[in-house]
Order: C-alpha cells, then sequence, then structure tokens
C-alpha cells in the first residue's frame, strides 16, 4: 500500500429519520428510562446543545437502511429518547444511585443539529 495514493472523503449525512421520540421533562428520568431498556448493560447519555439524548438507530442490516444510507447518505433512527440538561456534566445520577455516563458529541455537527431540533420539539412542548 505504501507509495499507493489513496483518496480520503468526508460525505456527512444529509439527512435523519426518526420515528418515534420521547421527551422527559427531567434528566433523571431520561436516566431511569435508559437504564431499564438497556436491560442492565452498560450503556450512556449522548449530550450537545443543551440535550441529553440516546438514540436506536434501525440496524443496516435491513435493505431500506442500507440503501438509503449509501443513496441518500440518510439515517433511520427507530427511536430516540431526550432531556433539556442545558450544561454538560461527565456523569448524571439519580436518587436511586443510577449513574450514567454522558457523552459529550458536540464536537459532531449532525449531532449539534440533531440536538437543536431536539431542544426545540422540546421547548414547544412545554
Amino acid at each position: 500500500m505504501e507509495g499507493q495514493s489513496v483518496d480520503v472523503k468526508y460525505e456527512p449525512f444529509r439527512e435523519v429519520i426518526i420515528r418515534e421520540c420521547i421527551y422527559f421533562p427531567r434528566i433523571e428520568e431520561l436516566v431511569r428510562f435508559a437504564d431499564v431498556a438497556a436491560g442492565g448493560r452498560p450503556t450512556g447519555l449522548n449530550w450537545a446543545e443543551g440535550v441529553a439524548f440516546i438514540y436506536y438507530p434501525i440496524p443496516l442490516a435491513t435493505e431500506l437502511a442500507a440503501k438509503a444510507l449509501i443513496e441518500n447518505a440518510r439515517v433511520y433512527w427507530a427511536f430516540v429518547s431526550y432531556a433539556l440538561m442545558p450544561e454538560y456534566a461527565p456523569v448524571v445520577e439519580t436518587k436511586e444511585k443510577i449513574i450514567l455516563p454522558v457523552i459529550n458529541v458536540s464536537s459532531s455537527p449532525f449531532f449539534r443539529q440533531v440536538a437543536r431540533w431536539l431542544r426545540q420539539k422540546a421547548e414547544s412542548e412545554t
């Protein structure tokens, strides 16, 4: 491979389709939900633009999802749950001692746009 030129291209997603989402008015409720949904397996939350969220993508093994990704740069998420979290913190802990790590994904323009959309949705619902 040495000596050969390799083109590296960045082609960001153009669209995300969210099939269902739930807004939790308190971050602790989102943590409880994420813990139950994970069934005791390790999980974490994503954070950007003042929003904590967890998403469940439709697997690329499905023909529709794979075709949409390759042909249209479109991803499908089956479900998103989220809560407003104005300030980033590396972990969130509930009174029941459920502790989840929070990953700051704000360096990604894609996740920042998703978070802004979720924040606007939350603000319109409250």
